[in-house]
């Protein structure tokens, strides 16, 4: 006989002691990881010895990452096969362990930008930081660029140089703060219209720096992408929408070519 013990133990003895659950041990018998013994004359199975070794086995390979597919090979292996397959087995948690920790670095740069954008996209918002923005309207520019990048990669480039050089321009950076502060005014404000004439002033006294990137004039949908990426935040500030459309119609009087949205 195997080393069963005498009358041995129900499954539920069995699980407890091997360190899982009921469902667990009838799911390794149905993999066929572990042998279902004989029934006692009561019509209930019991477990001895050899049976709670095996349990113990294949809960502690299966612990260790090892797949349930192939845990019955590997017990039933000779001592060479079993320290190879072993290897192997290593190897695949090493990789696993590798991946996870390169999810997680990916994770952490999340929190800083630097896995959704370039350094120098990153480096304009730290000087937005340091002029003074809000954390919410960089966090705004933040998302605009991302979708930039994303829906205009070719044209990024020159569109973060134009913003390197608008944050050189004190009147620049006042007027947009002056922007960010107005959208808790009323859509109909007078100020708006001020606002946005202030603002598209600027805009045009330095045209090299209105010239459309050259990955929005090459798409076919630039009007589409522009909307997508210039429009962004509007629905919940109806006033940043209004300005929007405001600076907008001055630029195109003035000859400069900005997709009708």
């Amino acid at each position: 006989m195997s080393g069963r013990t005498t009358g041995g133990i129900t499954i539920g003895q069995a699980a407890a002691f091997a360190g899982v659950t009921i469902k667990t041990v009838r799911h390794y018998h149905k993999l066929g990881l572990v042998e279902e013994p004989d029934r006692d004359s009561s019509g209930y199975r019991r477990y001895g010895s050899d049976d709670l070794l095996r349990l113990v086995q294949v809960r502690t390979l299966a612990a260790a990452g090892v797949q349930l597919a192939d845990i019955g090979t590997l017990l039933d292996a000779d001592a060479e096969r079993f320290a190879v397959a072993l290897t192997d087995v290593e190897q695949q948690l090493t990789d696993r362990i590798e991946d996870l920790i390169a999810r997680r670095d990916t994770l952490h740069r999340l929190a800083d930008d630097r896995a959704l954008l370039p350094d120098r996209a990153c480096a304009v918002l730290d000087r937005m930081r340091g002029l003074g923005f809000s954390p919410d309207y960089v966090a705004g520019q933040r998302e605009a660029l991302v979708l930039f990048r994303a829906l205009v990669s070719a044209g990024f480039d020159s569109f973060v140089t134009q913003l390197e050089h608008r944050l050189d321009d004190p009147e620049f950076v006042d007027l947009t703060k002056r922007s960010w502060d107005a959208l808790s005014w009323d859509p109909d404000d007078p100020r708006v219209e001020e606002l946005a004439s202030a603002l598209a002033d600027n805009l045009l006294a330095k045209p090299e720096l209105l010239a459309m990137p050259a990955g929005f004039r090459a798409q076919p949908d630039t009007a589409t992408r522009y909307g997508m990426v210039n429009t962004h935040g509007q629905e919940e500030w109806p006033t940043s929408a209004r300005l929007t459309a405001l600076v907008e119609a001055r630029l195109r009087a003035a000859g400069v070519r900005v997709p009708h949205q």
